[in-house]
């Protein structure tokens, strides 16, 4: 049975995603692109993934460069986003950034990043699956990350707690 594609990007859309900016130089040149093809994978060792298409032109890059970062948006960083999710233009020249200890770009504001060296690659239809193997990361940051939704940006909310509404004291502290 075929999936129509449209109806498979609409349900998936349901399925709320961070929005990172996987970032990558190989000598004078840097790269970088939009990703929501982003997750933790193993805590032994510590791996993450991403995918890019097949078609990406920053993709190439990265894999010569054989590390690359991962900068987590903060909300405030709908506009980074646009930038690194469109084509053409330098667009480091529009966002201020360090080097990470694998010299791949940190963006400014960044809500926290993972320095990866590169472990491993797999075609996975229009699309690659890259696994990195972490080798740095960014310190915790109390702003709120940045998250695709339905086909728009979107920030997290502090959910009911059902269980502190049911309780007489305060906080279950005491099960501890």
């Amino acid at each position: 049975m075929a999936v129509d594609q449209t109806e498979f990007r609409s349900v998936l859309g349901h399925f709320c995603t961070g929005v990172t900016v996987v970032t990558g130089r190989d000598g004078d040149t840097l790269a970088g692109f939009a990703c929501q093809s982003f997750a933790a994978l193993s805590l032994d060792p510590p791996l993450v993934l991403f995918c890019p298409a097949r078609t990406s032109r920053t993709w190439p890059v990265l894999a010569a460069a054989g590390r690359f970062a991962v900068n987590v948006l903060a909300e405030d960083q709908q506009e980074i986003s646009a930038v690194f999710g469109a084509r053409g233009e330098d667009k480091f020249a529009r966002v201020g950034w360090t080097p990470a200890p694998s010299g791949a770009p940190l963006l400014d504001g960044a809500l926290t990043w993972i320095d990866c060296a590169l472990e491993a690659v797999h075609e996975a239809g229009d699309h690659y699956v890259v696994i990195g193997r972490v080798t740095a990361l960014g310190g915790p940051s109390e702003a709120r990350p940045l998250l695709f939704h339905r086909g728009r940006y979107a920030v997290t909310e502090p959910a009911r707690d059902a269980l502190a509404a049911m309780l007489p004291w305060p906080r279950p502290d005491d099960w501890l």
